[in-house]
């Protein structure tokens, strides 16, 4: 089971990421985001922030369907989403392995290749 700490530490750790001041968290990586938290819209009411959905950026259309249809418990798209390569993720229905999975994965498609090599060679990282 995961949760927003678990999505802070993870996302923090890769290469120049910044967290934008946020009611719940939200990452970018070369000004693009790829993991933030959901803000579910409610009719007649703010939207709510939810620090246990993830919203996880995807690529494309069909990454997002695949995850949509092979994995429901963890997966879903809400209105607003449509035609969006975005995903919302149920952090407490998933295990911190796989969210490092996935964080960075949507990191790597948000990134500047020239970060990705730094990620691919820890040794080119500073420190």
């Amino acid at each position: 089971m995961a949760d927003a700490d678990d999505v802070r530490r993870l996302a923090l750790a890769l290469p120049q990421v910044v967290e934008i001041a946020s009611d719940g968290f939200d990452f970018r990586v070369a000004d693009k985001g790829f993991v933030w938290s959901y803000p579910e819209r409610r009719a007649g009411k703010p939207r709510l922030i939810r620090t246990d959905v993830a919203v996880l950026y995807v690529g494309d259309e069909a990454e997002k369907q695949a995850l949509l249809l092979g994995e429901p418990d963890l997966f879903f798209t809400a209105p607003g989403y449509e035609g969006l390569p975005l995903v919302l993720l149920r952090l407490p229905e998933v295990d911190v392995e796989r969210l490092d999975e996935l964080v960075t994965d949507a990191w790597r498609m948000r990134a500047p290749d020239t970060l990705l090599a730094d990620l691919d060679d820890p040794a080119a990282l500073p420190g």
